[in-house]
C-alpha cells in the first residue's frame, strides 16, 4: 500500500536494467535473405525500405555482413527464372536456393545457419502454394506434398541447415520429415509455419517475392484471423507430425497466439515479424512520425516477451546493430 510499497523505486539507473524482465539479444534475430536469379544488380523493394533482392551471386556477401553482426541465422528464399503450374524450379539442384545456399555455405560454412522456405508459391504460373486443379481453381493439398518433400531434400543436400515450410497444406511436416529421413537426413530440424493466418500484413513480401495469386487468395488453406483454437490444433498436428521448432506468423497482430503456443506446447518458438509489420513502421518513421529505433526495439521486445524463442525480422541488421 501506498507510500510504503513505490513502484517508482526499482525503475531508475542500474537498478531499472537489474529487475528487466524480458532481454533482446542478437541470438534471437534470424534475417529474412531474398535470392534472385533473374537480376545481376541488387534491387530495393519498393514497399520495403532497405531491403533487396539480390542476385545469387551476392547472397553470401549479404549473409557475411549478419554473421559479422552477430546474427545466427538467415531465411532464405528464392525467386526463380522460370515459373509453371507445378513449381519445378523449387527442387532442382542448380535452382535459385540450391545455388544461393551452396554460395553462402561455401562462404561461411558453420558461421551462419542456413534455414530454407519450403513453399511453391514463388515458383507457380498461378501463385497459389500448391497443385491447383484449373476447372474449380482449388488448391490441391494431398498431390502437393510430395513436391514439398522433393524440394526440402533439394534444399538440404545443397547444405540447407534446417528446412521451414510455409505452405500450410495438411500433413506437410510428415512428408518432409519422410523424405528427409529416407534420405539420411535425419538431424535436420523443420521450422514449421504453425500458426500461418491469412494476413493483408503479407502485401510487401509479395511486391519482394513476386507471389501473387493470379486468381483467389489463400484463405483455403492460410488460417482465420478470427481463430484461436484451431492454433493450438494446428501446432499439436504438426508437432505429433515432427515439427522441432513452431512458428507464429504474423507476430505483432497475434502476439495472443504466440503466448498460447508457448505456454500450451512449452517446445522452441518462432514468430515472424512479418513485411507489413516492417514497412509500417519504416513509413511512419521516414515521414516523422515515430521513432524508428525505440518502435523497432519495443516491437521486438513485445514479441519475445509473448514466448518467442526466435524471431524473424527484417530489422535484423538494425536491430543487431543496436544491441552492439
Amino acid at each position: 500500500m501506498f507510500p510504503e510499497r513505490r513502484m517508482r523505486r526499482l525503475r531508475s539507473g542500474k537498478i531499472k536494467d537489474m529487475v528487466r524482465e524480458t532481454s533482446l539479444s542478437v541470438n534471437d534475430l534470424i534475417y529474412p535473405v531474398f535470392a534472385n536469379e533473374t537480376i545481376d544488380t541488387p534491387q530495393e523493394v519498393a514497399s520495403m525500405p532497405g531491403i533487396y533482392n539480390l542476385p545469387v551471386e551476392m547472397v553470401a556477401d549479404e549473409a557475411k555482413e549478419a554473421a559479422d553482426l552477430g546474427i545466427p541465422a538467415i531465411l532464405l528464399f528464392g525467386i526463380p527464372g522460370k515459373k509453371d503450374e507445378h513449381g519445378s524450379s523449387a527442387w532442382g539442384d542448380d535452382d535459385v536456393v540450391q545455388r544461393a545456399t551452396r554460395e553462402i555455405k561455401n562462404e561461411l560454412s558453420k558461421d551462419m545457419l542456413v534455414i530454407t522456405d519450403v513453399c511453391l508459391c514463388e515458383y507457380t504460373s498461378h501463385g497459389h502454394c500448391g497443385m491447383v486443379d484449373n476447372d474449380t481453381e482449388e488448391i490441391m493439398n494431398d498431390p502437393t506434398l510430395p513436391l514439398l518433400g522433393k524440394t526440402a531434400v533439394s534444399h538440404v543436400k545443397a547444405g540447407a541447415d534446417m528446412v521451414a515450410p510455409s505452405g500450410m497444406m495438411d500433413g506437410m511436416i510428415s512428408a518432409i520429415r519422410s523424405s528427409l529421413d529416407e534420405n539420411n537426413y535425419h538431424n535436420i530440424p523443420i521450422m514449421s509455419y504453425a500458426a500461418k493466418y491469412s494476413s493483408s500484413f503479407y502485401g510487401p513480401f509479395r511486391d519482394a517475392a513476386g507471389s501473387g495469386c493470379c486468381f483467389g487468395d489463400r484463405s483455403t488453406h492460410q488460417m482465420d484471423p478470427a481463430n484461436s483454437d484451431e492454433a493450438i490444433m494446428e501446432a499439436a498436428l504438426d508437432i505429433e507430425e515432427g515439427a522441432d521448432i513452431i512458428m507464429v506468423k504474423p507476430a505483432l497482430p497475434y502476439l495472443d497466439i504466440l503466448y498460447r503456443l508457448k505456454t500450451e506446447f512449452e517446445i522452441p518458438t518462432a514468430a515472424y515479424n512479418v513485411s507489413g509489420e516492417y514497412s509500417m513502421l519504416k513509413a511512419a518513421a521516414q515521414n516523422g512520425w515515430l521513432d524508428e529505433k525505440q518502435v523497432m526495439h519495443e516491437s521486438l521486445m513485445s514479441i519475445k516477451r509473448a514466448g518467442a524463442d526466435m524471431i524473424i525480422t527484417y530489422f535484423a541488421k538494425e536491430m543487431a546493430q543496436m544491441l552492439k
